[in-house]
């Protein structure tokens, strides 16, 4: 395309953000197929893991294990346990990745195809354009947002979809899983100075992209969607999925409000 004003670049974030969705929904099918085989195993696994706690420590007894032997031995066989669960119903965690690995390098592929118009090396042509093609408060893309507005509202909106995604899930959260929520709310925090330093119009570009994404993952709570899409209810499917959501937030936020 030879140009892309202001409006074109929030419709491309939004285009390329449903044309994965829509070029991967056998995958996301097949995610959340993943998904809810590995939320349905969590009552199997607990059940296990006290059932291996109670033999672990009339083993170690028997044997004279001290406590550090003991919990070794059962984190070593609830390994091997839950491991053999995933192989069984074939719902590994790594593989409800899927749509990331798609998204993420079409996101740097458009991300640096506005960077390169916006510096001229596609044209003058296209970098005056784009130089005059912002509204409001960014009517250059080429320059940075020297307002902040659009890098801390991305980041805003960020963060919000990481709280969502935490504050819902009712699933016994590992330490890798604490370490990937912190990773990505330390992304969404850096995320805010990077869009502060590149042309608006990658900042928008963004922005459109994780507003995109919020609505996707808000309108995936929605009891009659799920049921027009006929994806299968799990049991911490909720009817009032946003009035919940709400309220873990303002539980969660009152709590560490409380402890300070």
């Amino acid at each position: 395309r030879s140009s892309l004003p202001v409006w074109e670049v929030a419709q491309e974030g939004l285009r390329v953000r449903d044309c994965s969705a829509m070029t991967t929904s056998n995958g996301y099918k097949w995610q959340k197929g993943k998904l809810r085989r590995l939320e349905n195993l969590q009552p199997e696994i607990k059940e296990l893991a006290q059932r291996l706690r109670y033999e672990v420590s009339v083993r170690g007894k028997q044997l004279g294990w001290s406590e550090k032997v003991a919990r070794s031995h059962f984190a070593r066989n609830m390994r091997r346990i839950v491991t053999e669960l995933y192989i069984r119903d074939n719902c590994h965690p790594f593989k409800a990745t899927l749509l990331l690995w798609v998204q993420v390098p079409m996101w740097v592929c458009v991300s640096l195809a506005l960077r390169n118009c916006s510096v001229g090396a596609l044209g003058s042509a296209v970098q005056e354009q784009f130089s005059s093609g912002g509204t409001l408060w960014f009517t250059d893309l080429t320059a940075p947002d020297s307002t902040w507005i659009l890098p801390v509202s991305l980041g805003l909106v960020n963060l919000l979809v990481v709280e969502i995604f935490a504050s819902q899930t009712k699933m016994p959260v590992s330490r890798i899983q604490k370490f990937v929520t912190n990773f990505f709310r330390a992304v969404s925090v850096v995320m805010v100075p990077i869009a502060a330093t590149v042309p608006s119009c990658m900042a928008l570009y963004w922005l459109s992209s994780s507003l995109v994404g919020l609505s996707h993952n808000l309108l995936l709570r929605s009891p009659a969607f799920r049921r027009l899409c006929c994806i299968p209810r799990t049991s911490s499917h909720s009817d009032t999925p946003y009035r919940d959501m709400l309220a873990a937030l303002a539980t969660k936020y009152s709590l560490r409000g409380q402890q300070r």
